[in-house]
């Protein structure tokens, strides 16, 4: 295993300004000039690890797919651990919201005896199945909205700069609400899900003594191992849960489930999209390294920035890496692909270079062999202008104007995309 920094050293580096929440200004020691960008060669996308070449759907479904999904499991996310544990739904009392516009309910998940996550759920009164977002909050259901009925978390909170003790608090409700704007998802037709993920897994380097992990671990294991799951796995593993709770609301259309994330947890809606194929769309809002963008740019966040400054997002394989993004085995474009032929929606923003938003375009457009194969249309490598969307049948992208964040514009792209696709099928 992996030597960690310890916890003290991880808040210092939150405190000195290392949230990649918080991603625009210049670092030293780090790229930030397009004209500095490496010459590089990505993995090629359709040969498979014997050599042979992928001609068909049923090539990449059977042989090609399958192998990346190892290989991401292997050296950058980690393997699901091979165990099952018990997962139950206790829902709570459901009251009206938005004026009346909306019914809220929350539901507690229970993994095991000893760990739960409480689902935030909004949906629009409606005599049909509506088809729903689900996506993870930053610091508890509380702080999406100025709902008084909605509870606060107990679990580990990330400090910022009201949070001083790691505990949510009250005055922190409606905080967030800018990036869950329920009146225009529920104004679409749509439902919205919500879990703090913190209840899932502390964002913190605990030695994953805290969240999910230890309900997995066999006799005396008390870590994962060099290729098992850190928190970027045991959060999208439990996207995949929140599914599973969906698929029994006959309110919603299971089949119609689309997973939300930003920043850390725009990595986590990737993964849970690239391994949880119910997923209808994937939306990534400023992802960045270890999300959309390709680690060979080596612009912005790097692999070494991000396996030093969390060092519990990905599996320690993936460390082993920092110095030679070269020799990964895989680059971003397979993790997108690995979506395909389902919908995916890339957003980048102008002033987030540390999230490398020519980087995260790239790797959309350069699933075009994939996406191809199930007859869509290739995107161009020219990116798109600012606040002008690109939309093909499968795929979207837009670069918004500003930082790093997740707005009510980068929201009215997704549910127009969402809704065109609805509309055409």
């Amino acid at each position: 295993m992996l030597k960690r920094i310890s916890l003290l050293f991880f808040t210092s580096l939150l405190a000195m300004n290392f949230n990649s929440e918080d991603v625009s200004a210049q670092r030293p020691g780090i790229n930030q000039d397009e004209s500095k960008v490496p010459i590089y060669e990505l993995p090629r996308l359709l040969e498979c690890i014997d050599g042979s070449m992928v001609e068909s759907t049923k090539d990449w479904e059977s042989k090609r797919r399958p192998e990346l999904l190892s290989l991401f499991s292997d050296h950058v996310y980690g393997n699901f651990p091979n165990k099952d544990i018990s997962v139950t739904f206790e829902v709570g009392e459901s009251w009206e919201a938005l004026n009346g516009r909306a019914i809220r309910k929350q539901i507690k998940l229970k993994f095991g005896k000893s760990q739960s996550a409480t689902v935030l759920l909004t949906l629009p009164k409606s005599s049909e199945a509506v088809p729903c977002f689900v996506g993870y909050n930053f610091h508890g259901n509380h702080t999406t909205t100025d709902d008084p009925k909605v509870s606060i978390p107990t679990s580990w909170v990330r400090n910022n700069e009201d949070i001083k003790n790691n505990q949510a608090r009250e005055a922190d409700r409606g905080k967030s609400a800018s990036r869950w704007p329920y009146e225009a998802i529920i104004s679409r037709g749509f439902g919205v899900a919500t879990i703090y993920y913190g209840d899932v897994d502390p964002d913190f380097d605990d030695q994953f003594k805290n969240g999910i992990h230890p309900l997995f671990y066999k006799p005396e294991q008390t870590q994962p191992t060099k290729d098992q799951w850190g928190s970027i796995g045991a959060w999208a593993w439990a996207l995949s849960r929140t599914l599973d709770y969906l698929e029994t609301e006959k309110e919603i259309d299971s089949k119609r489930v689309a997973v939300i994330g930003h920043s850390r947890l725009g990595k986590t809606s990737l993964w849970a999209g690239a391994t949880d194929e119910r997923f209808w769309l994937t939306v990534s809002n400023n992802s960045g390294c270890g999300g959309a963008a390709l680690h060979r740019r080596k612009f912005g966040e790097t692999v070494k920035v991000i396996n030093t400054n969390f060092p519990h997002w990905f599996c320690d394989q993936f460390a082993t890496y920092n110095d030679d993004e070269n020799s990964i085995p895989v680059d971003q474009h397979q993790l997108i692909s690995l979506i395909a032929p389902r919908l995916v929606y890339v957003a980048s923003a102008s002033k987030d270079l540390w999230a490398d938003p020519k980087g995260e375009y790239l790797s959309l457009a350069k699933s075009n062999p994939v996406f191809e194969l199930y007859g869509d249309k290739p995107l161009k490598d020219q990116m798109p202008e600012i606040d002008t969307p690109a939309f093909t049948e499968s795929r979207g992208y837009h670069i918004r104007s500003g930082k790093h964040d997740i707005t009510s514009f980068d929201w009215k792209q997704y549910l127009e995309f969402a809704t065109q696709r609805l509309n055409k099928e």
